[in-house]
């Protein structure tokens, strides 16, 4: 019987505070009401006995005391328990845990990260409402639907820069600069590793852009599928948080702190645990022994906001640009880049199923020499292709990804680089065998069996000219100069990337400002404001644009600059901001509106202590315009600043108007 969230009480068991925060309010958005809470197994138990009525536990796998396996086996082993559903929510990814898990008796395993709608389905499994998801897919692959003759080639990805040949490949096609002959390219973007990794696995798609060693750890539990393609080379980036403390001895920065991963079978904690066992601390997994620096699963969107608000985070390393992003933003600062530690390091590949493989060769040839052109379309095109990614890998903008911050990565000397794909046995040899012999994760994989050359081998005709040899610095002291060294030129060429764009500007007395396009709802000239009473002095009131009630804020009272003299050229600039995480209208009144202005990052200097009469908190950065100067505005802070301003930006806009 499916009963509501609301009649259901969890047992949540977490020893990460902000994890534990983030899956409360996960839970609770999905109607869950009775959430109890433990640091570990050890409390779960005293819980458990203290109050039996208990409905569900979800638990992480690693925690000080008891670990989450552990108290799955206490609970099967109790008369009282011993069919209490149990969901590991935890950063233990890899196959064989799962596996352990499963025998041991876990109803539901999830994977970190993981999204609102992944957690809702294990919950379900875990309750048995519905059938739990079984690993390979037992269904016979049929004849595969084609479109003009051509087989539809069905490819998942995600959100990141590693996977952005695929989006220019989508590209040139529908350009007509490439014609496919044999394929029809159907690209699906996923939340995270965890969708893209099932996917694969039970075949409701034909390939996958994915992490190295997910691919493996899916092939040695005998997925059938074939690596025939890297996604890229390099394309990483360590960063660690902007506060002070960074002095010697450096180490000590990051002792007893958590370090965000993106994934426990990664290239990103690999490179992570090289680094830190060669400056002399023993990283692991959170709840692992005696680690001295926690590694956490966290998504890669989450990364910077984790960094900024636990005060006991260390720093991150993940794909690129979301580092170069929270350095441009001021939330970090630069440790090293992946290939300074290894050089020319395969990250993410392209796998087939051998079941779209066998019966279309002719097509794998195709779609895998597409992808080597489209490849070095971006590494000579960087601009082009920069502007192509942010529209393949952010149609929703929901990850705020500009062009500018892009285009840095795909030109960074030792950043990301696609012009060689050529799958290396050697290079994806050493990265399997330092995963299972030294951090003790993962299987062992025959790569000659694992990985297809013949496919690259065909479509790159030139790899002794583009080819860029690997080196891992394993043996000597590079990690310990990425630790001592110096970031702040580095930090120069990142600051101020983020503010780059398109900016609106307008007029405030004798003033000019600029607020990012992105913003901009609309422009309409000035109309009846209807006041309101008790507002705040800089809200001027409402009116009704097309039905709806929008609150307007008077900028010159909100800065003090005095009353707006009547012109022609008034109007109210219609903004769209964020508040408590949802998008809210409101209007500004303005002088005049001057014009839409692209400023790059060269013309954008930090705001200094002086010179201006506006509150400095409320402006991102001054930019240079010809022999004017312009105050870049934080409009979201601006709207929010004002704690009485809540109900206008979050009410008022959803109202009908009267």
């Amino acid at each position: 019987m499916v009963l509501e969230p609301s009649r259901i009480k969890i047992l949540l068991v977490e020893d990460t505070a902000v994890m534990r925060k983030i899956e409360k309010k996960t839970l609770t958005a999905l109607g869950f009401e009775s959430i109890c809470e433990a640091v570990d197994g050890k409390e779960a138990v005293k819980m458990l006995q203290a109050d039996p009525a208990v409905d569900l536990v979800i638990s992480d796998w690693n925690m000080p005391e008891m670990d989450g396996y552990e108290l799955l086996c206490w609970i099967r082993s109790s008369a009282a328990h011993a069919d209490l559903p149990f969901l590991m929510a935890t950063g233990q990814g890899d196959k064989a845990q799962e596996k352990k898990a499963v025998d041991a008796g876990v109803n539901a395993f999830v994977a970190k990260p993981f999204n609102e709608e992944e957690l809702k389905q294990k919950i379900e499994e875990a309750m048995g409402w519905i059938e739990a998801a079984t690993g390979q897919s037992d269904k016979v692959v049929g004849p595969r639907e084609t479109v003009n003759g051509r087989v539809k080639l069905k490819v998942a990805h995600i959100q990141i820069t590693d996977h952005i040949i695929l989006g220019v490949l989508k590209h040139l096609i529908a350009k007509g600069e490439l014609q496919p002959q044999h394929f029809e390219l159907e690209t699906v973007c996923m939340p995270g590793w965890n969708p893209v990794q099932n996917a694969l696995e039970k075949g409701e798609v034909d390939g996958a852009f994915v992490l190295a060693p997910i691919a493996m750890d899916l092939y040695s539990f005998g997925t059938p599928i074939k690596l025939v393609l890297l996604a890229h080379k390099n394309g990483s980036i360590c960063v660690r948080g902007s506060r002070e403390g960074f002095e010697e001895p450096y180490a000590d920065f990051f002792r007893g702190k958590s370090f965000y991963l993106p994934h426990k079978m990664s290239v990103h904690h690999m490179l992570a645990h090289l680094f830190f066992s060669t400056i002399g601390l023993n990283p692991g997994m959170v709840g692992e022994g005696q680690s001295d620096v926690n590694f956490e699963i966290v998504a890669p969107i989450k990364m910077q906001e984790f960094l900024q608000n636990n005060a006991n985070s260390s720093g991150f390393l993940v794909a690129e640009p979301l580092g170069t992003k929270a350095i441009a933003s001021g939330a970090a600062q630069l440790q090293f880049l992946s290939s300074e530690l290894w050089e020319n390091h395969p990250c993410c590949v392209v796998t087939l199923r051998d079941d779209f493989i066998e019966p279309h060769t002719e097509a794998a040839y195709e779609f895998t020499e597409m992808l080597v052109q489209a490849g070095k379309f971006v590494a000579q095109k960087p601009e082009m292709a920069a502007e192509i990614g942010v529209r393949f890998l952010d149609p929703n903008k929901n990850l705020g990804l500009k062009v500018p911050v892009l285009k840095n990565v795909l030109t960074e000397e030792m950043g990301i680089k696609t012009a060689d794909l050529y799958p290396d046995v050697a290079d994806l040899k050493t990265m399997n065998d330092y995963m299972v012999k030294r951090m003790r994760i993962g299987a062992a994989v025959d790569m000659e069996t694992f990985v297809d050359t013949r496919f690259a081998d065909a479509a790159i005709d030139d790899r002794v000219a583009s080819n860029r040899p690997s080196y891992l610095h394993i043996a000597d002291q590079r990690a310990e100069e990425l630790l001592l060294r110096g970031a702040g030129e580095a930090l120069e060429d990142k600051s101020m990337l983020n503010l780059e764009g398109k900016y609106l500007t307008f007029e405030l007395a004798d003033l000019q400002f600029g607020i990012d396009i992105l913003k901009i709802r609309e422009i309409i000239g000035m109309q009846t404001i209807h006041a309101v009473p008790q507002a705040p002095a800089h809200i001027r009131g409402v009116i009704n644009l097309r039905g709806k009630v929008i609150p307007v804020m008077d900028l010159r009272a909100k800065f003090g600059m005095g009353a707006m003299p009547a012109s022609e050229r008034n109007c109210i600039v219609v903004l769209e901001s964020m508040a408590n995480d949802t998008a809210v209208c409101m209007g500004i009144a303005v002088d005049s509106v001057s014009e839409v202005l692209t400023i790059k990052s060269a013309d954008i200097e930090a705001t200094p202590d002086f010179g201006t009469r506006i509150d400095t908190r409320h402006v991102l950065a001054m930019a240079k315009s010809g022999q004017s100067v312009k105050q870049l505005l934080d409009i979201d802070h601006v709207l929010q600043d004002d704690e009485r301003l809540g109900p206008w930006t979050s009410v008022m806009p959803e109202a009908d108007a009267a």
